[in-house]
C-alpha cells in the first residue's frame, strides 16, 4: 500500500486511538481556490487521511449534498486535471498526509489510464477509489497503480457477498471502504450493531487491510459509535453541508474563509470525540 497511508494508520494505532478520521470534500467546492486551503485546514483540525472527490456530472453513488457540490465545482471549471494540480499544490507544504481521490471512471478514461496514473504519482496522490471500476476489471489499471505506489481502494456494501469480499481482499490496498447503508451518500441512519457484525465478516476476507466506514455518519455521537468497530471513520455529506450553509449569502471573496472556518470547527469537534474512543480491539 502507499507508504503514507500505512504510516497514517500506524500513527493512529501507536496513539491508542480507536480509529482514523477521513474527511471527504469535493474538489472545487465552494470554489477551486478554496480546495487547497480547505485541505490544510482539515489536517490542522485532525484529519488523518484526506478523501478528495473528483467532480463528475453523473455521480450515481452520491446523494444530493455531494451532487450539489460536484455541480458547483464543475460550473467553475473543476475537472480531473485541476484536481491533480490542487494535490500537487497541497504537497508543497504537506508531504505527510495521505490524499485519496474518489470518483468515477469517465474522467480517468478521458485522460487515459496510464496518463492519469503518471500524473497522480507526480502530484502526490496516495490512493484511488473509482466507484464504477469493479475489482474484476482492474488488472491493467491496478498493476499501473501498484507500480506507482498508489493504493487501489474499493467499496464494500451491506449487500456484498463473501465471495466478492474475498476478491476485494486480494486486490485492495491502503484500506477498504465499507458503505454502512444501502443507498446513496448522506442517506439513512446507522445501526452500529449491524455495522459491527458486517465488519467482523469482512475482516475474515480482507485480513490486515484496514476498514473505513462511511455513509450516515453525521455527528460526534455516530462517529464515536462507529470508531469502536472501524479502523477509520469516513465523513463527507455532513461536512459539505456544513460548509454549504456557512457560505450561503456570503460574498464570493469571503467564501473560502467562511468554508475553512466552518469546516475546521466542525471537524475539530469530531476529532475531539474520536480522541476519547480508545482502541479496544487488537490492531489488524
Amino acid at each position: 500500500m502507499s507508504q503514507r497511508i500505512a504510516a497514517a494508520f500506524e500513527r493512529v494505532a501507536e496513539s491508542g486511538r480507536a480509529s482514523a478520521l477521513i474527511p471527504y470534500i469535493a474538489a472545487g467546492d465552494p470554489s477551486p481556490a478554496a480546495t487547497v486551503p480547505l485541505m490544510h485546514a482539515l489536517v490542522a483540525a485532525g484529519a488523518d487521511i484526506l478523501e478528495l472527490g473528483v467532480p463528475f456530472s453523473d455521480p450515481m453513488a452520491d446523494g444530493p449534498v455531494i451532487q450539489r457540490a460536484a455541480e458547483r465545482a464543475i460550473a467553475q471549471g473543476m475537472g480531473l486535471s485541476r484536481v491533480l494540480q490542487a494535490v500537487a499544490e497541497f504537497r508543497r507544504q504537506d508531504s505527510t498526509t495521505p490524499v485519496v481521490l474518489m470518483g468515477y471512471g469517465n474522467p480517468i478514461e478521458r485522460m487515459g489510464q496510464q496518463v492519469f496514473v503518471q500524473a497522480a504519482r507526480e502530484a502526490g496522490v496516495d490512493g484511488v477509489l473509482v466507484v464504477d471500476y469493479p475489482p474484476e476489471e482492474m488488472d491493467d489499471f491496478g498493476a499501473a497503480l501498484a507500480a506507482a505506489d498508489i493504493a487501489p481502494i474499493f467499496l464494500l456494501a451491506p449487500t456484498t457477498t463473501e465471495a466478492r469480499m474475498e476478491v476485494i481482499g486480494r486486490v485492495a490496498r491502503g484500506y477498504a471502504y465499507y458503505v454502512s447503508l444501502k443507498g446513496v451518500t448522506g442517506s439513512g441512519s446507522l445501526n452500529t450493531d449491524d455495522v459491527a457484525q458486517r465488519l467482523a465478516i469482512i475482516r475474515r476476507h480482507v485480513g490486515a487491510l484496514p476498514i473505513g466506514v462511511g455513509f450516515g455518519i453525521r455527528d460526534a455521537d455516530s462517529a464515536s459509535r462507529i470508531a469502536r468497530h472501524a479502523d477509520a471513520v469516513v465523513i463527507g455529506s455532513k461536512l459539505i453541508e456544513t460548509m454549504e450553509q456557512a457560505v450561503a449569502n456570503v460574498p464570493p471573496a469571503q467564501q473560502t474563509d467562511a468554508a475553512v472556518r466552518a469546516a475546521s470547527l466542525w471537524l475539530g469537534s469530531i476529532r475531539a470525540a474520536l480522541d476519547q474512543v480508545k482502541r479496544e480491539r487488537a490492531p489488524a
